[in-house]
């Protein structure tokens, strides 16, 4: 049987796979760059909410437990990233280049510095490490998309 630890970094360093090859795509078929953008920005918000939807299962749990958080505060945070994520998707480019890189960014504070009670050591390296690589994607593709339009 696999480890839970060692599962959680394949899944999410091929989890990375399709931010990488949306910033890549970017450079080397510019002339697809809508289809691209498109693509990358739906990932983004799939990814984002998919991450928001951990502080749910969490506030399931503290019910009857001592935590620093109530569950009001996780649900809360859950529903702000999920959120975060549909709107983004209704936003012009230059919006969601903002909005995504700093709800990113936001995730991995709150994940750093309010729920570290509730992860394992290694799960935060893990997530210190995705997080660089989205945001390095996040801000790639905002400048590229800069570059490109002259906004």
């Amino acid at each position: 049987m696999i480890a839970v630890a060692r599962l959680a970094i394949l899944v999410g360093i091929a989890g990375l796979i399709p931010f990488l090859a949306g910033t890549a795509g970017l450079f080397a078929m510019p002339g697809k760059s809508i289809i691209i953008l498109s693509w990358f920005y739906a990932y983004s918000a799939g990814i984002l909410a998919f991450m928001a939807g951990i502080y749910w299962t969490i506030a399931l749990q503290l019910e009857n437990r001592s935590y620093p958080q109530s569950p009001l505060v996780s649900m809360l945070l859950s529903q702000l990233f999920f959120v975060a994520a549909g709107v983004g998707l209704l936003l012009q480019t230059p919006h969601k280049i903002a909005l995504y890189t700093s709800a990113y960014l936001l995730l991995y504070i709150v994940d750093a510095r309010w729920m570290r009670p509730y992860w394992p050591a290694w799960y935060l390296r893990l997530r210190l490490v995705l997080t660089t690589v989205v945001l390095a994607c996040q801000v790639t593709v905002g400048v590229w998309f800069y570059l490109s339009h002259g906004a």
